[in-house]
C-alpha cells in the first residue's frame, strides 16, 4: 500500500466546502484546517452542517445536525424510529447524538485520487442532508418531544397518495 502522502489532492476538500458556501449568506466556522461547521437555516429550525476530512482515509464525512430539545426519557422510542426511518434512506443515515440529544443525519464520501468532481459530489450531499433532515424533522419532532409511537409519527410518511386533489 503506498503512503497517504502520495495520494494527497493538490487542495484540502475542507475549501471547497467553504467556497460552496462562500457566495451565500451562511455562517461559518473553520473549526481547524480539516473542519468546518456551516448553520443553515431550514424549514422548521436552523440545522448544522459538520464536515470533517480525514486525509489518511480520503474520506469527507458530513454530519447534519437537528436543533430539537428532546423531552422524552424512553430510549427504545429513538431508536425504534432510528431503525424505521434509515429503511427509507437510500444515501446517508440518522442516528441520535446521545450526548446531545439530538438526531442527525450522516454521510461520508470517499475522494478518488484526480478526481474533478468533488464539488458536485459535495453539493449533492449537502442537498440530501438538508432535505432528509427538513423531512424528517416533524417525525423526529413528535416522537422525542410528544412520545408519539414511531410507526405511527412515520405512517403519513409512507402512505402513497393516488390521483390529485
Amino acid at each position: 500500500m503506498l503512503p497517504a502522502e502520495n495520494y494527497a489532492p493538490t487542495y484540502n476538500p475542507i475549501d471547497v466546502v467553504e467556497n460552496i458556501f462562500a457566495s451565500q449568506s451562511f455562517e461559518l466556522e473553520r473549526r481547524n484546517i480539516n473542519e468546518v461547521v456551516v448553520e443553515v437555516q431550514g424549514k422548521w429550525n436552523n440545522m448544522l452542517l459538520f464536515f470533517a476530512w480525514e486525509s489518511n482515509m480520503r474520506c469527507m464525512h458530513i454530519s447534519c445536525l437537528m436543533d430539537m430539545e428532546t423531552k422524552i426519557e424512553d430510549r427504545s422510542k429513538i431508536f425504534e424510529l432510528l431503525a424505521l426511518v434509515n429503511e427509507e434512506l437510500w444515501v446517508g443515515h440518522f442516528s441520535y447524538w446521545t450526548e446531545q440529544n439530538i438526531p442527525v443525519f450522516k454521510h461520508s464520501v470517499f475522494l478518488n485520487n484526480g478526481e474533478d468532481v468533488f464539488e458536485n459530489k459535495i453539493s449533492q450531499i449537502i442537498d440530501i442532508a438538508i432535505k432528509e433532515c427538513e423531512r424528517m424533522y416533524p417525525i423526529f419532532k413528535v416522537v422525542l418531544t410528544k412520545g408519539m409511537n414511531p410507526k405511527e409519527a412515520l405512517y403519513p410518511m409512507l402512505m402513497t397518495t393516488v390521483g390529485q386533489a
